[in-house]
């Protein structure tokens, strides 16, 4: 009873609160380079949510002029081996398997008694994803202490993206559990390739506190865009395993595959913890 009051609370809270303003605020913070503010905010981060400081290129807190410089800072070389080959589908980032399966009736499962529709998650019509249907899906949750960049699961080629502007509700469990539809609700980016399975679809949701995503071929995307905005593309290719994107703060990366391509790799159940690079699907 407690628990679910508490609970009901910080829902309540998000939903009075000025998402956009906190974030944008978030953002200026963050990209500060004084440095007295970015090491405070940088050495009481590691100590809050006990960063592997160990897995960064650069280990040490001082050698990042920001504080988005060090949440963003990439792994030494061999931290993230690929497992399997180019027929594994390999998981994107690191965080923890919100949820994961089969698109059914266009839906994809967000949490007990909660769904969201594939049509308003991409901003694209059904007759546009009839490919998905009976596809698998899996919504990967980024932790703070996670390492924030996103890389590709297969080989692709980007054809299309599309920025979704929307709410920026926190998306970890609570909010999960408790928000319907929210991460068609909130800002996204969706990123659509062309792979030697079919089309697949990276969507990078936005989040409270989150100042922004940025990806490898457009920059950064600041949060609080105006209108849906879709962009074709005639490329980047990224190989399975280059990185695609980051997010400034934490967020979620949601994978949508079509129909017939894929089969779970290993045992997947919700909430179990994820590492990038390793193999979630296999090609059948």
């Amino acid at each position: 009873m407690i628990r679910s009051l508490i609970d009901g609370g910080f829902v309540t809270a998000q939903h009075l609160a000025p998402q956009h303003g906190l974030s944008r605020l978030a953002g200026r913070v963050a990209d500060s380079r004084h440095p007295g503010l970015s090491q405070r905010l940088i050495n009481g981060f590691i100590r809050r949510y006990g960063v592997d400081m160990s897995e960064a290129a650069d280990p040490d807190p001082k050698a990042y002029a920001s504080f988005n410089e060090f949440f963003t800072r990439p792994l030494h070389d061999g931290a993230r081996p690929l497992e399997g080959d180019e027929r594994t589908l390999a998981c994107p980032a690191d965080g923890a398997l919100s949820q994961s399966g089969t698109i059914s009736r266009g839906r994809l499962f967000q949490a007990k008694g909660q769904s969201f529709s594939a049509a308003e998650l991409t901003a694209q019509p059904e007759s546009e994803l009839a490919a998905f249907e009976q596809g698998r899906f899996a919504t990967i949750y980024l932790s703070p202490k996670d390492y924030h960049r996103v890389h590709m699961p297969v080989a692709g080629t980007l054809e299309q993206t599309t920025a979704i502007p929307g709410r920026l509700f926190s998306v970890n469990p609570v909010t999960t559990r408790n928000v319907p539809r929210l991460f068609a609700r909130n800002e996204r980016l969706v990123c659509w390739f062309r792979t030697e399975f079919g089309p697949m679809a990276v969507i990078m949701v936005g989040a409270m506190i989150v100042a922004g995503i940025e990806t490898v071929w457009g920059g950064r995307v600041p949060p609080g865009g105006r209108g849906v905005q879709h962009e074709t593309h005639d490329g980047p290719h990224i190989d399975r395993g280059g990185e695609m994107g980051r997010f400034y703060l934490g967020s979620t990366v949601i994978l949508m595959l079509p129909r017939g391509a894929f089969e779970p790799a290993v045992e997947l159940k919700p909430e179990q913890p994820v590492r990038l690079c390793e193999a979630l699907f296999q090609a059948r």
